[in-house]
């Protein structure tokens, strides 16, 4: 498979490795494409899964409405219904970062029949995140997501002052790869406001999502150096799942797990997996 539709537009899609063990789907995250399962999704190949990684919603150049309503969770879910169908309908292992992360643990709670585990990296459940901004330093980790709504600002900011903008990005932890496949993925493939539609979207998150029970075998990997998400909200995530949960903290490792800490995070996935 190469290539799938939902809601009347066409996504992008790597499709690797044979199924003897079941079905990975990998669900990227901000500012970043199916690229980021680089390395991580061989590991997974080995070890008998077929991978599926979408360009979500934004991102592939077939899937680019306008408007921010568009980019809204419900609608990025329903992608990935899309996808799981076209695979073969059967349920899969759900492995997502960062807003692949979010879409996962909504697709969980909505459609468990889908999903046989959920192995999600950074970003924690809904409810989790919004209680961790009670208790610790997140929302000064979460200032981008206010600077984010400002029409055409970052979007400015990236064609009129990129080495601000790249500055920006290795504060978050990005290394020079990783900031230009930004920059030739996204900002040069005028994806950029398609992009950041998903933040801009956020005043339409369902209120249920913040209450969304997850019933499917559950792991949540945090990194200990993530700039963007404080400890606290991956240790409420268990008040949220009732199933088999394992929290996972990477010493030294920050945000970009999939690229920066690809071999403990596939062990993860494929443990959690195979229980």
């Amino acid at each position: 498979m190469q290539q799938f539709e939902s809601a009347g537009l066409t996504f992008d899609v790597i499709d690797q490795g044979d199924p003897d063990q079941g079905t990975f789907v990998l669900l990227h995250g901000f500012p970043q494409t199916s690229r980021c399962w680089r390395y991580t999704s061989p590991l997974l190949n080995t070890a008998g899964y077929r991978t599926l990684a979408p360009d979500l919603r934004g991102y592939s150049p077939g899937a680019r409405p306008h408007g921010r309503r568009a980019y809204r969770l419900p609608e990025l879910v329903e992608d990935v219904v899309a996808l799981i169908d076209e695979s073969g309908g059967k349920p899969v292992h759900v492995l997502g970062h960062d807003w692949g992360a979010l879409i996962g643990w909504s697709l969980a709670a909505l459609r468990p029949d889908l999903v046989r585990t959920l192995t999600t990296v950074s970003v924690p459940h809904p409810g989790a995140f919004v209680r961790s901004m009670l208790g610790s330093d997140q929302v000064a980790r979460s200032w981008y997501m206010a600077a984010f709504q400002v029409p055409a600002a970052t979007e400015a900011l990236a064609l009129r002052a990129p080495l601000v903008f790249n500055r920006v990005l290795e504060s978050a932890g990005m290394d020079p790869e990783q900031i230009s496949a930004v920059h030739r993925e996204i900002v040069d493939a005028d994806a950029l406001t398609a992009a950041l539609n998903w933040y801009r979207a956020m005043p339409f998150l369902p209120m249920a999502a913040m209450r969304a029970r997850i019933e499917v075998p559950t792991a949540h990997v945090w990194g200990a150096a993530d700039t963007a998400l404080a400890r606290r909200g991956a240790d409420l995530v268990e008040r949220y799942v009732d199933a088999p949960y394992e929290l996972h903290v990477l010493p030294d490792v920050g945000h970009w797990i999939p690229e920066h800490a690809p071999y403990p995070l596939a062990e993860i996935a494929r443990a959690n997996a195979a229980a």
